[in-house]
């Protein structure tokens, strides 16, 4: 991946969660992306689809439930501040709960991603 601007992991805990989660619903859709296209050769209109079904709020908190236990404490507590942060939208196709856990999610892989720590991003999305 692209790390265009890296930040100190300080830096990092001063932004808004709901910003982490910002950048990290773009650096998730991209792995998930691209997995998609090197998986095998698809047409675009099937890649969207099951795009739409791995990137859901759904599909996230799936995801979270095979992996939130490998979190280090630091990964849970940003995941934490992501999943309760004060959200300006509601999810229109999933529940509260999935919607926050997702929130969280993304917010640690923007996290994640903001400090450069792209290898922890690939080691807890490969499964």
């Amino acid at each position: 991946m692209f790390n265009f601007a890296q930040m100190t992991i300080q830096q990092a805990k001063q932004l808004s969660p709901v910003t982490l989660a910002f950048v990290g619903d773009a650096v998730y859709t991209l792995y998930v992306r691209s997995a998609l296209v090197l998986s095998a050769d698809r047409r675009p209109s099937e890649l969207q689809k099951l795009s739409s079904l791995t990137v859901s709020a759904h599909g996230q908190s799936e995801l979270l439930s095979k992996i939130e236990e490998r979190f280090t404490n630091e990964e849970r507590e940003i995941f934490l501040r992501g999943r309760n942060a004060k959200k300006a939208t509601k999810s229109k196709n999933a529940d509260v709960a999935e919607y926050n856990r997702s929130t969280g999610f993304e917010a640690l892989l923007g996290f994640l991603y903001l400090t450069g720590n792209e290898e922890r991003i690939y080691q807890l999305l490969k499964d």
